[in-house]
């Protein structure tokens, strides 16, 4: 059974820094692709960042570029996004998502296979 759990949301002011975790089991897919998500009350979920089980090549969203950074650690099965400089438009649930293989394109949630629970996020004085 293929799971997915995140961990690491929480409450945290305006510029400061959350490191979320995915911690994956249940698979193994070294083409595979993992991705995270958020959504926002009363919006659409959207695309933050994304990388390979294998190799080079990460993705992030324009309007968290430059402030959150995603990463892996093969051995624990595991992703992070590190989230710097936070800002209240950051406010989100955040979800881990993989793909069995990686297919194009890597920001739309439909070409992920399994998903976690989600992250509560919030930026807020």
């Amino acid at each position: 059974q293929v799971r997915l759990v995140e961990s690491g949301g929480g409450l945290v002011q305006p510029g400061g820094s959350l490191r979320l975790s995915c911690a994956a089991s249940g698979f193994t897919f070294s083409n595979g692709r993992m991705g995270w998500f958020r959504q926002a009350p009363g919006k659409d979920r959207e695309f933050v960042a994304a990388i390979p089980w294998s190799g080079t090549g990460t993705h992030v969203a324009d309007s968290v570029k430059g402030r959150f950074a995603i990463s892996r650690d093969n051995a624990k099965d595991t992703v992070f996004l590190q989230m710097n400089s936070l800002k209240s438009e950051d406010t989100a649930v955040y979800y881990c998502a993989a793909q069995w293989y990686a297919r194009p394109p890597y920001y739309a949630d439909d070409r992920y296979d399994y998903w976690g629970q989600g992250t509560q996020v919030t930026v807020s004085s």
